[in-house]
């Protein structure tokens, strides 16, 4: 599935459909590079699982929790890590296998650790304010 986002007024939709297509799944992986958006889409799709708090990318404490209206959501920005060891040290495995909300930024540092089954967004900048957002369900 893609979705052709031209302005930050289209994310609210965006995040709708994605957790909708997402169905069961709680693991999120987010590809793209430095600026494309995947914190502000995160935002969104928090705010979509009922986030009333101010969510941020957390770069330097690599996991920040969120309480939604149902839910928990972990949100993990890996940019920072030298090795997959240091997720490790972090017990990334009570995160990602606990049954709550995992938003992943930089997954690629961590590949050999992401759950098999989940949902891994791409996003492209188009313009500078028009993104390309593609959802792939990986089961």
């Amino acid at each position: 599935m893609q979705i052709s986002v031209k302005s930050l007024s289209e994310l609210t939709e965006a995040a709708k459909q994605i957790i909708e297509a997402a169905g069961e799944e709680k693991i999120f992986t987010f590809y793209g590079d430095m600026g494309a958006g995947k914190t502000t889409l995160i935002n969104h799709l928090c705010q979509q699982l009922g986030v009333e708090e101010h969510t941020s990318s957390p770069t330097f404490s690599i996991v920040n929790e969120y309480k939604g209206s149902h839910n928990t959501i972990y949100h993990f920005d890996f940019y920072r890590i030298k090795n997959e060891s240091e997720a490790f040290d972090l017990g990334y495995e009570d995160y990602f296998y606990s049954g709550h909300y995992c938003m992943i930024e930089w997954p690629e540092k961590i590949a050999d650790l992401i759950p098999y089954h989940h949902i891994r967004i791409k996003i492209y900048p188009v313009t500078e304010t028009e993104r390309l957002i593609d959802i792939q369900k990986i089961s």
